[in-house]
């Protein structure tokens, strides 16, 4: 039988098919050419009648796969960022979607929580992201906004919900599909930080179709594995208006020229975003020196 495996716990894998969910062990022979079956992963199953247990035969070739969460084969990434409670790190939120630009993700920005704040700042922050390209849904799990639009998008989909932690990504979810009841974490008063609820990565059914990855909340996300030369290529705005800067390597830092400064300068790129891209481009070229 085919399936998809949602859950993997201490060497057993839950695999979805058509009919059912079905416990499997996964073929020694994986075991032995060091692959691991991930969540994710299409697969082909074997059932043994002597001890009711499925068998993963086949691993079917992988799309993509992500390191943290450990997950295959995900067409986009959701991403979470409150806008209270706790305050929106855009610097952060730019380091995830510099990781879904690197992994081919379709990035999606949700900024939750939209009942705490005023119109006048949630138009400051949509500002800033305006002209990257990114579909930007705003949503209040308590209004039951953008709840909709952000099932529309997940529809038919394997999405990987990221972001830190007490932004709201469990309580979208249960607003999408209160059959889940995910558990709530509260946000500590002394911190502003949430606390961690999701333990392990799974994928979450959707009664409309499609999946979705439940993670735990990332905190930092590091940056070795980019060149400083390919840097750009995960901001889209900047990348596109680096295409008329005078130089072909420049890299809109100190050189003349630069139709990217100029942009910036107009209006046209957000100056939060683009000083994200300096701090980044500094630290990579930092990490390269030791």
């Amino acid at each position: 039988m085919e399936g998809i495996i949602i859950k993997g716990i201490g060497g057993l894998y839950y695999v979805s098919t058509k009919e059912e969910i079905v416990k499997c062990k996964a073929r020694g022979l994986f075991r032995k050419e060091n692959i691991k079956p991930l969540v994710g992963d299409n697969v082909l199953i074997e059932l043994n009648d002597i001890d009711d247990m499925g068998y993963i035969m086949e691993i079917k070739e992988r799309e993509n796969e992500l390191i943290r969460p450990p997950v295959a084969n995900v067409n986009q990434s959701i991403i979470v960022f409150a806008l209270k409670d706790p305050e929106p790190n855009l610097w952060l939120l730019d380091r995830f979607l510099l990781l879904s630009e690197k992994e081919n993700l379709k990035a999606v920005i949700v900024f939750n929580k939209t009942d705490l704040i005023s119109e006048e700042k949630l138009q400051a922050v949509y500002d800033v992201y305006k002209s990257t390209g990114y579909r930007i849904i705003k949503t209040s799990a308590i209004e039951d906004k953008g709840i909709d639009e952000l099932k529309e998008v997940l529809k038919n989909r394997i999405s990987v919900f990221a972001g830190p932690s007490g932004v709201g990504k469990s309580s979208l979810l249960n607003s999408i599909e209160p059959h889940l009841e995910l558990k709530i974490g509260d946000i500590s008063d002394k911190t502003k930080r949430g606390k961690h609820t999701t333990r392990s990565s799974s994928l979450l059914t959707l009664s409309f179709g499609g999946f979705v990855v439940d993670t735990p909340g990332f905190s930092s996300l590091d940056l070795n594995f980019i060149d400083e030369n390919e840097l750009e290529e995960f901001f889209p705005e900047i990348y596109e208006s680096g295409i008329d800067c005078r130089f072909n390597d420049c890299k809109h830092n100190k050189e003349p020229g630069c139709n990217v400064k100029i942009e910036l300068e107009e209006g046209n790129i957000s100056r939060g975003r683009y000083e994200n891209y300096l701090s980044f481009l500094e630290e990579i070229k930092n990490s390269r020196r030791y």
